[in-house]
């Protein structure tokens, strides 16, 4: 089995998990705060057909990994919340975005735990706990970008002046194409920040990872 074929095996199954249990939580804290679109669409599950988009959850990332990006990030099909349902307004619309992201954070610090304690002889069970550092620290990241439909918009709608507010409603009813905007204009510009706050975290979690 070549390298890249081994990458691949080992870096698919981690996206999988980790995006599964990001829409997951979304869908568990939105039916704890009151909204049961989620759960009768059945997202309150880790099993990943449940939440695949073909292009953001699969191709995207893959071709990150073909390209040897320094940083993965992804989609998966994104959870459906009516958030005039949720308790508390935009601060429990805020708490359903963030813990999606906060969930990868999560993960990732797991993962770099066990590496530090166990610190594995094994190459692919370095691999795994490698990449899932890597891969959950780059959602996290990216995900907590303020723009829509991204998760770190609804922390910004909370505490939002309401012209901001429909600035950034025009633009999450946009949908994937707001977001493709985004990443084809201005991700160019905050990129390299959002590289080195990735590589920061990594290293500071997992040292010589990188």
């Amino acid at each position: 089995m070549d390298s890249l074929t081994q990458e691949l095996l080992i870096v698919l199954p981690v996206l999988l998990v980790s995006m599964s249990l990001h829409e997951m939580m979304h869908a568990l804290v939105s039916y704890w705060l009151g909204d049961d679109l989620a759960y009768l669409q059945g997202r309150i599950s880790i099993n990943p057909i449940k939440h695949i988009d073909p292009v953001m959850t699969l191709a995207l990332p893959l071709l990150l990994v073909l390209s040897h990006s320094p940083v993965l990030f992804g989609a998966a099909k994104p959870v459906q919340v009516n958030f005039n349902r949720v308790r508390y307004g935009e601060y429990g619309a805020a708490i359903v975005g963030m813990v999606g992201p906060l969930t990868n954070l999560v993960l990732a610090i797991l993962a770099a735990i066990v590496l530090r304690v166990v610190n594995p002889t094994s190459t692919v069970f370095y691999d795994i706990l490698g990449y899932t550092v890597i891969v959950n620290i780059g959602f996290f990241v990216f995900n907590t970008i303020p723009w829509p439909p991204l998760d770190g918009s609804r922390l910004l709608y909370a505490f939002a002046p309401r012209p901001l507010q429909e600035i950034m409603e025009s633009i999450e009813r946009m949908g994937l194409a707001g977001l493709v905007i985004f990443i084809l204009i201005f991700y160019q510009f905050i990129g390299p920040l959002v590289t080195t706050v990735v590589d920061k975290l990594v290293s500071g979690l997992a040292p010589g990872l990188l």
